[in-house]
């Protein structure tokens, strides 16, 4: 295993060292938080797609594929269909009103009185989505060096703050970066055909396995409905994945450069599947669907390729994390501190120095609390799932009917956002964490509560509504006339 050991080390050295270069480029709250609005297409599709797909898309994907075969693929299909829908018909739209959070998009579409309660919901999602990140590197240690879960969480949850807080969105960009280069040579084009060809090609699985492992909707169409609710309605509104739209440095990139990710993520899908097909002829028995990645990949590949699969998927992991875990400070200042403390919003500045100080802080006070979360929570797929039920539940239709339907008020996207996320609550200490009632009656109850309030309130001020065209069209944003927008590959 030193070859292996070793392929790892560098990969983490190079992350921080990733973030110490991107430090030097973090001069402005602009750099720090959205990469300074200029990347191209190249770097943003690959940190697009480094940002959606996690531990969760790479691990859980392959586990699907052990328990369900090629339709194992849903779960991450819909998390690319999301991020193409998003591209195709929002993220222009999105990266041209300069802002940085979503609750600062809710103002400014509502008047200034919607964001408050959306900034916690959106703050608990984003900090659930971090810890939920961050437990999966006690997998991926535990199988690198037998290393204890405390200690493991520590040591990859320490790397993601370091570099995170250093340069932010900068080091991130760098980092997701190389971490797409890794996961689509030790995912795509190393475990993938080996994995295939160890359990004796396509025609040896159809032998040894049922048909409905080939079956394409074999995981059940409620399960496939629940998740687009979830994931690809999630997608289109989570903060995380609209900060990375506010780093395009122009329209078409945000758009094209978008679709090319979600692309991406439709491949890593089938792939996923497959992959887990393969383990479940080469290990039939296994204790739990989520051993798959980690058996194959201890047992089948050879020293050296083992070590880079296994950086992929440390990759995946940190990834994901790096990018909630900026969302997620993002939100506790701009959105819930700077608001208790009667701030008004800054405008970026000419140096930016305390703004991104002040920034830097959130991030670091923000990781040290997902450690620690992360070392005391067990259950991670009802965190996450609560995590999304409340997104999607509280925060979809406000947000897509304030880009949609100009009849939306203040009033009727509070009443959505508090009956929605109640309601998600309440049904699920009803049917159960996991069950797909509570998404399902939620999200109805929270429009129902956006179109009746909308109505009975008078309409959004016309001055409020006519700034809110303007910045969607690119006119009237905050930031400086002369901020470089040349794309940067």
């Amino acid at each position: 295993m030193a070859v292996d050991y070793t392929v790892i080390v560098v990969y983490l050295a190079g992350m921080l060292a990733m973030g110490w270069w991107g430090m030097r480029r973090a001069r402005s709250k602009s750099d720090f938080l959205v990469a300074g609005r200029r990347l191209g297409p190249v770097m943003y599709s690959g940190t697009m797609a480094a940002i959606v797909l996690g531990g969760a898309s790479t691990i859980g994907g392959v586990g699907l594929g052990y328990q369900y075969g090629l339709s194992g693929a849903w779960m991450v299909f819909t998390i690319g269909l999301g991020l193409l829908a998003l591209s195709v018909f929002f993220s222009a739209r999105i990266a041209r009103l300069k802002v940085y959070t979503v609750s600062e998009m809710l103002d400014l579409r509502y008047g200034g009185r919607a964001g408050v309660i959306s900034g916690v919901v959106m703050w608990a999602y984003t900090l659930m989505l971090a810890v939920t990140s961050t437990i999966a590197y006690a997998t991926i240690f535990d199988v690198l060096f037998d290393m204890n879960r405390t200690l493991a969480i520590v040591l990859g949850g320490s790397i993601v703050v370091a570099y995170s807080t250093l340069g932010g969105m900068w080091s991130i960009t760098l980092t997701d970066m190389v971490q797409f280069v890794v996961k689509t040579i030790g995912v795509l084009l190393l475990l993938l055909p080996i994995a295939v060809v160890k359990a004796g090609g396509f025609g040896e699985m159809k032998a040894k396995l049922p048909t409905g492992y080939f079956d394409p909707l074999g995981i059940g169409g409620e399960t496939i409905f629940t998740y687009v609710l979830i994931y690809t309605f999630g997608m289109l509104i989570g903060q995380d994945i609209w900060q990375r739209v506010f780093t395009a440095g122009s329209d078409r990139t945000a758009r094209w450069g978008g679709t090319v990710a979600g692309t991406y993520c439709l491949v890593y899908a089938v792939a996923g599947a497959v992959i887990g097909t393969a383990a479940k002829v080469l290990y039939p028995n296994l204790g739990s669907p989520d051993d798959a990645f980690a058996t194959i990949v201890k047992d089948e590949l050879p020293v050296g390729v083992r070590g880079l699969v296994l950086a992929a998927a440390l990759a995946a992991v940190m990834s994901t994390s790096s990018g909630a875990l900026i969302a997620c400070a993002t939100v506790a200042n701009n959105d819930i501190w700077s608001r208790l403390r009667g701030a008004a919003r800054d405008r970026d500045d000419e140096g930016g120095h305390d703004e991104v100080r002040g920034n830097r802080v959130f991030i670091l006070v923000m990781g040290i609390g997902v450690i620690v979360t992360a070392i005391a929570l067990n259950n991670v797929v009802e965190a996450l799932t609560v995590a999304y039920n409340l997104l999607v539940g509280g925060l979809l239709v406000p947000i897509l009917g304030g880009l949609l339907w100009k009849r939306g008020t203040a009033q009727g996207a509070l009443a959505s956002v508090i009956v929605g996320g109640l309601a998600v609550v309440g049904l699920m200490a009803t049917y159960g964490i996991l069950a797909n009632e509570p998404v399902y009656y939620g999200l109805l109850l929270s429009l129902a509560a956006y179109v009746t309030v909308s109505l009975a309130t008078p309409p959004t001020d016309a001055a409020v509504l006519a700034a809110w065209r303007d910045r969607l069209a690119g006119r009237g944003a905050p930031e400086r006339a002369s901020e470089p927008v040349a794309a940067h590959q």
